[in-house]
């Protein structure tokens, strides 16, 4: 029987990951840039933004503004993109940043700072909206209006893409398109792995929905710096000891209106501090990860 589904992956025997200077782990910090693109009558929507918020289990407004939930999505770029990045910078750290079109076009000059300052812009397509049940066309649609925001706003076209939420047609658009070098709307996996669409060969490189600053404001999540912090490093730790037998790769996820808050943000400096005493530790793009593994791992 044929099922749609890879239930057994690399099984016991992961590859080498064989990362740049001898690695262990590869690590990779993911900002995602969505303010100014989430669910909004301003933008054509037809209610109000209700998830990956401090208003936890807010309704979703139907024909109105929400402005105290615009308000908690304009903190992340009038504040926290800046604490983030000007830190990630001051250590040297390049993140892969997960960037909206739509958000990009309300602060283009966010956008030609991160590119000039050397992380890598992925796209997160147009909106930062549910795709589960938008049509093929329109979903293709806001994908060529996401590409274009990227490479008119920074100069250089986006080789990643990651959704969200995304629909049963995503993937099929990334592979159709086909500029991407990877995608990341999967999370079934401590390594890259590839998959084969409409005859083509195509690189997933797995995101995280736990690691992720995001379990602040969802249900069973971190109601402190003390879990969050500890919960990185738990997963650094194991991610760590295991490349001792096979390299692995981390993934962690930031949200500029979640982590940029002070409180958040101490707990994620902590982090960096004790990832920084560790030898061995690649810390990247996920566009170095994907040429990293098209040119040692291809199918």
């Amino acid at each position: 029987m044929t099922y749609a589904r890879d239930m057994v992956g690399y099984g016991n025997n992961p590859p080498n990951a064989n990362w740049p200077k001898g690695a262990k782990l590869a690590l990779q910090i993911i900002v995602a840039f969505e303010e100014g693109s989430e669910n909004s009558v301003l933008h054509g929507d037809a209610h109000s933004e209700n998830f990956i918020s401090d208003m936890i289990g807010a309704p979703p407004l139907f024909g109105v503004r929400s402005v105290n939930m615009e308000s908690l999505y304009e903190y992340g770029t009038r504040v926290g993109f800046w604490r983030v990045f000007n830190e990630l910078n001051a250590r040297g750290i390049r993140s892969t940043v997960l960037a909206n079109g739509l958000a990009l076009q309300h602060y283009p000059e966010a956008g030609k700072f991160m590119h000039s300052t050397g992380h890598e812009i992925a796209s997160h397509g147009w909106k930062w909206i549910d795709h589960q049940w938008m049509g093929e066309e329109t979903e293709r649609a806001h994908m060529k209006l996401a590409i274009e925001a990227i490479t008119e706003i920074t100069g250089e076209r986006p080789v990643g893409w990651y959704t969200g939420r995304c629909s049963q047609n995503t993937l099929k658009l990334v592979v159709e398109e086909g500029g991407f070098l990877y995608d990341s709307d999967t999370y079934a996996d401590d390594l890259p792995y590839w998959v084969t669409v409409d005859g083509k060969q195509h690189l997933r490189i797995p995101y995280t929905l736990e690691a992720n600053d995001m379990r602040f404001v969802s249900a069973a999540g971190f109601n402190s710096g003390d879990q969050y912090f500890s919960y990185l490093k738990d997963t650094f730790d194991v991610l760590y000891r295991e490349s001792d037998r096979t390299p692995r790769m981390m993934s962690t996820g930031l949200h500029l209106r979640i982590v940029g808050r002070p409180g958040r943000w101490a707990a994620f400096l902590r982090f960096l501090d004790y990832v920084q005493k560790h030898e061995d530790v690649w810390i990247c793009r996920r566009d170095e990860i994907a040429r990293h593994w098209h040119q040692h791992h291809a199918e």
